[in-house]
């Protein structure tokens, strides 16, 4: 068994919350095959029936099927949160790194900006962001990547303060390297172990905000599937059906869970001290 089994061996969380999240994309990515219902097709006479062998996890208000909409929910709420991570990282590193590097005034205008944004509460600034945009999934994916791209900025200038007084890059600087390559190669690939945790932690709290402006109905929009939205709506009914309810809010669970598990996995990893030990 090779360095990365002993690694699975002694972090067993972070293997299952990989397995776990593996198994609900693959449903997720097979969903007209395991399931022939429309997440939006509407039958009243079916309403709020409970969890059958037809419908496994009951149907909602309206008669849909909430097994449907949960599967195909997750494809909004999943690349939603996967987009978010992605401007946020591309945005908050490259600044980062640029400030973190360049030091002087440029280092201090980005990170006065970036310790402005970080005073608000994320959740708080993202509602003030899609309600000032108006709501939309496209604008909830905005807003979410505001609040998180200052996080990414942070890691990456302390990597960067940190990596830039290492002897080879000055040897680097020494025999002419271009600052742009010297970025790139240098510092930001010697530094992109904490930027991934980062970035699998920020995946959770992604979708957490995601979900939490479309159940503020400031996200996805009806009859969008989208978990938060789906929360929401069948909130009125959980006493006399709960499952409505409770199949997003578990599949949000399970998905914030797992990236954590992940995240958590992948700091021991990038942790020579602790990815060593047998």
């Amino acid at each position: 068994m090779g360095e990365l089994g002993h690694f699975l061996q002694r972090n067993r969380l972070g293997a299952v919350g990989g397995a776990v999240l593996l198994l609900m994309l693959l449903a997720i990515a097979l969903a007209p095959l395991l399931i022939a219902e429309s997440p939006i097709a509407i039958d009243i006479g079916r309403k709020l029936a409970a969890p059958s062998l037809a419908h496994p996890l009951g149907t909602d208000f309206f008669g849909r099927d909430v097994l449907s909409r949960v599967l195909y929910g997750g494809r909004f709420t999943l690349a939603i949160g996967l987009g978010v991570v992605i401007l946020a990282f591309a945005v908050g590193v490259a600044f980062g790194t640029v400030a973190g590097f360049a030091g002087g005034a440029t280092d201090m205008i980005v990170m006065r900006i970036v310790d402005a944004l970080l005073s608000f509460p994320s959740l708080v600034l993202a509602i003030a962001l899609a309600a000032s945009f108006g709501p939309s999934l496209s604008t909830a994916m905005l807003a979410v990547a505001i609040t998180l791209a200052p996080q990414f900025a942070r890691v990456a200038r302390g990597q960067a303060l940190a990596i830039s007084v290492r002897p080879y890059v000055e040897a680097a600087m020494a025999i002419g390297v271009s600052t742009p390559r010297l970025l790139l190669r240098y510092i930001l690939r010697n530094g992109i172990g904490p930027l991934l945790v980062q970035a699998s932690l920020s995946l959770g709290s992604a979708i957490l905000q995601t979900a939490s402006l479309g159940f503020l109905g400031l996200g996805a929009q009806p009859p969008i599937p989208e978990w938060g939205a789906d929360v929401a709506g069948n909130m009125q009914y959980v006493r006399e059906a709960p499952w409505v309810a409770l199949a997003p809010g578990i599949a949000i669970l399970l998905a914030v869970l797992c990236f954590n598990l992940i995240g958590d996995g992948l700091a021991d990893w990038f942790n020579p001290r602790k990815r060593n030990v047998r």
